[in-house]
C-alpha cells in the first residue's frame, strides 16, 4: 500500500505536511531535515526540487530555490541523498517541483528513481491534468507513484469533480489564487471556498496549502479539510535558525499547539 493511502486510512484529521526546498540551507541538509521532521511528528514531508523559475512560489521559496541551485542541488543529487532514507523514515515523502527539470532528467527515469528511493507521490503544478492523463498516467501507475493534483478558489464544481476522479492519495487544495507564502488568518472568501469544497463530498481527502503559517491557520485549515501544508514558514525557520533536530522539533510542536 502506498504510504499516502496508509496515512489517510489511519489518520482522518489534523494531518500536518511540511514543505522545504532540497539543498537549502545547505547542500547536505536534506535527508537530515526529513528525518528530524519525522521524529518531531510531521505526518508527511514535501521536498521541493529547486528550479530557476518557480512561478507558483512566493519570495521566501523563490530565494530558497536560488540558494539550493547555487549550492549545487539537482534532481540527480537529491535521489543520491535520499537513497537510504527508507532505513530511517516511514512517513510519506512527496517531491514537489516543476515539469522542466523532470523532463530534462527523463520522465520515466524520474518515476523509476522515485520508486527505487521510496518516494510516494509527486506534485507538478504546471503539468496539466489532460496531459497527465494522455502521456504520463500509465507511467505513474506502473511505478506506483501518485500524482497529486491541485484545485484553487477558481476551480468550479465540474473541474473539482474531474480532478477528484483522476486523483490518488489526496487533493492539494490551494487556499488562494496568489503565490505561496506565510499569511495571517483566513479571509471570509477563503472560508467560503473551503466550505464549498467540503460540501461537494469528494472521494479523496484534501489538504489545504498556501498561507498556512502557524498554529492558528493550521487549526483553521483542519476545520475544513484533513489537514494543512506548511512551507514558507518552515523555510523561513531554516534560514533564520538552521536545521538542528531541536529547532525542527520546536517548530512542529508550535504548529500542533
Amino acid at each position: 500500500m502506498n504510504r499516502i493511502d496508509k496515512l489517510f486510512r489511519e489518520k482522518k484529521e489534523h494531518i500536518l505536511s511540511v514543505y522545504f526546498t532540497a539543498g537549502f540551507p545547505d547542500i547536505v541538509a536534506t535527508a537530515g531535515i526529513v528525518k528530524s521532521l519525522s521524529e518531531a511528528g510531521a505526518d508527511m514531508v514535501e521536498i521541493g526540487m529547486p528550479f530557476s523559475d518557480p512561478m507558483a512560489d512566493g519570495p521566501v521559496i523563490q530565494k530558497s530555490n536560488e540558494t539550493a541551485l547555487r549550492n549545487g542541488m539537482n534532481i540527480k543529487k537529491l535521489f543520491v541523498q535520499l537513497q537510504e532514507i527508507r532505513n530511517e523514515v516511514d512517513i510519506p515523502i512527496i517531491l514537489m517541483g516543476y515539469l522542466n527539470p523532470v523532463m530534462q532528467f527523463g520522465f520515466e527515469n524520474f518515476c523509476m528513481k522515485c520508486s527505487e528511493t521510496g518516494i510516494d507521490g509527486v506534485i507538478l503544478p504546471d503539468l496539466p491534468p489532460q496531459v497527465y492523463i494522455e502521456e504520463f498516467q500509465g507511467m505513474f501507475d506502473r511505478y506506483g507513484i501518485y500524482n497529486i493534483l491541485l484545485i484553487s478558489p477558481q476551480s468550479d464544481e465540474k473541474r473539482i469533480h474531474e480532478i477528484d476522479y483522476i486523483s490518488r492519495g489526496f487533493i492539494y487544495m490551494v487556499s488562494s489564487s496568489g503565490v505561496t507564502g506565510a499569511k495571517g488568518s483566513c479571509s471570509q472568501d477563503q472560508i467560503a471556498y473551503f466550505d464549498r469544497v467540503r460540501k461537494i463530498k469528494l472521494k479523496n481527502p484534501c489538504l489545504i496549502g498556501f498561507g498556512i503559517s502557524g498554529h492558528d491557520s493550521f487549526a483553521e485549515a483542519c476545520k475544513y479539510s484533513s489537514g494543512g501544508i506548511i512551507g514558507s514558514a518552515f523555510v523561513n525557520l531554516l534560514r533564520e535558525k538552521g536545521y538542528s533536530a531541536d529547532v525542527i522539533n520546536q517548530f512542529v510542536k508550535s504548529i500542533r499547539g
